[in-house]
């Protein structure tokens, strides 16, 4: 199963993405683990990163491609992924899509957990006041599903046009969601099976 979680920051990808992986047994590949690993093992493409962000800027795409690419070559990936956090923007979906191609791995699903603004500043205000991490700030928060709604939400249109786009309720109770995700992909993968079969 080689699938891509998109939703807005605070809507649950990441932990649905560590759910999922097990049930799935493929690897969960967040890009930001991804540079983490690259720049502690000091991999070229890993200390190219690591100039860049340690002169305060943002890792190119081209840079997160070429990680990418190392990391979907590795064993663990053989019989599929989990993407959380990749592709932000068009560029990457488009970049991506070249890539999945190009090593004749393209996706079986993207599934997009939806989850009103709203249901995300409580949920980060409640962890905020327990753990006061900086990126549930409310006010920071805000700003980031705002770059989200002007970058990153287009691209569920891009998948959408290309039949791959499954939307999930993203409210509710853990449980609730992981079972919602995974009949989302049972769907996906029935139908998958009936194009293949001819019918």
């Amino acid at each position: 199963m080689r699938l891509v979680l998109l939703g807005a920051p605070g809507s649950g990808k990441g932990t649905q993405a560590a759910r999922l992986k097990t049930d799935l047994a493929v690897p969960h590949i967040s890009t930001g683990d991804m540079l983490r690993a690259a720049v502690a093992a000091g991999t070229p493409i890993g200390l190219k990163a690591k100039a860049v962000m340690d002169a305060g800027k943002l890792v190119s795409d081209d840079i997160l491609l070429a990680m990418l690419e190392e990391r979907l070559a590795q064993p663990d990936a053989k019989n599929g992924f989990i993407l959380d956090g990749y592709p932000r923007n068009l560029a990457q979906a488009d970049a991506l899509d070249h890539l999945l191609t190009r090593i004749r791995q393209p996706l079986d699903a993207v599934v997009k957990l939806e989850v009103p603004n709203e249901a995300i500043i409580a949920r980060c205000e409640i962890r905020y006041a327990a753990e006061h991490r900086k990126d549930d700030d409310p006010a920071v928060v805000r700003d980031r599903l705002k770059v989200y709604a002007e970058q990153t939400a287009p691209v569920a249109d891009f998948y959408a046009q290309r039949g791959k786009l499954q939307v999930v309720d993203g409210v509710g109770e853990l449980d609730e969601v992981t079972a919602r995700v995974k009949r989302a992909l049972r769907v996906e993968e029935a139908a998958t099976a009936v194009s293949q079969n001819g019918g």
